[in-house]
């Protein structure tokens, strides 16, 4: 017999970009849906800055109550990406590598935290963190501490799903290279976008839709002997 319980899953970031377009595809798919993000908005059932002490305990104690006590996935999509030239004070450019480091890698390392102490409980769960291409390939001098934050992330992706998938807890990365979203669209015309674009052997940026697929491959579908795994959405403009 099917079953047709739905899936209950933690979103972050789901106010815009590839957040907004994976919430869409996951409710598509039958799942059912806590949403975070910064502001609230339509669709938004939580509102926290992951800048604050407090928010990602806060954020999930919140999705719990939202989901009935039970949340089967996590996805971590909630991020900054702001510029920090190396000239600024010193003082400015640690409060700005910190504050990414806050919200981009130790925010989510909170939230893994409680998953997987949840789905300790319950016999498994999966988590999906949105890390970047930037991971592996580095980012611009001006953003040392994304290019940290995202490495972090995958790191840390690697040692959960290593450290416990003998219970049944899954981990996934997924690291995209350029996507048109609002971030992307800043930093492309910042920097040239026609000469980045030679840059990436596909001629385009990805879409927020095609790296919400790629979340719900892995929330839904991937098969458990892929944990572990760290999908690239980059056309190719860096291949490991």
């Amino acid at each position: 017999m099917t079953d047709t319980t739905p899936t209950h899953i933690l979103i972050t970031g789901a106010r815009r970009g590839i957040g907004k377009a994976a919430a869409t595809r996951l409710r598509e798919s039958g799942a059912r849906l806590a949403c975070h993000a910064t502001q609230e908005d339509d669709g938004i059932a939580i509102a926290r800055d992951f800048d604050k002490p407090g928010a990602a305990k806060d954020t999930w104690r919140q999705a719990l109550d939202l989901l009935d006590g039970r949340i089967d996935v996590l996805v971590n999509n909630a991020g900054v990406f702001e510029a920090s030239p190396i000239d600024r004070s010193d003082e400015d450019w640690r409060a700005d590598f910190e504050r990414t480091l806050r919200i981009n890698l130790t925010a989510t390392a909170e939230l893994c935290r409680l998953a997987v102490r949840h789905f300790r409980e319950r016999g498994g769960g999966r988590i999906v963190n949105i890390a970047s291409r930037a991971a592996y390939r580095g980012d611009s001098p001006d953003h040392w501490h994304y290019a940290a934050s995202k490495g972090g992330m995958v790191a840390m992706t690697k040692t959960i799903a290593r450290g416990y998938a003998a219970e049944k807890i899954l981990a996934f990365a997924i690291c995209p290279g350029f996507t048109m979203t609002g971030m992307a669209e800043d930093y492309l015309e910042s920097r040239g976008g026609a000469q980045l674009l030679r840059d990436i052997p596909l001629g385009r940026v990805a879409t927020p839709e095609e790296v919400a697929e790629t979340i719900r491959f892995c929330a839904l579908d991937a098969p458990p002997s892929m944990t572990g795994a760290v999908l690239d959405i980059n056309g190719a403009s860096f291949v490991r």
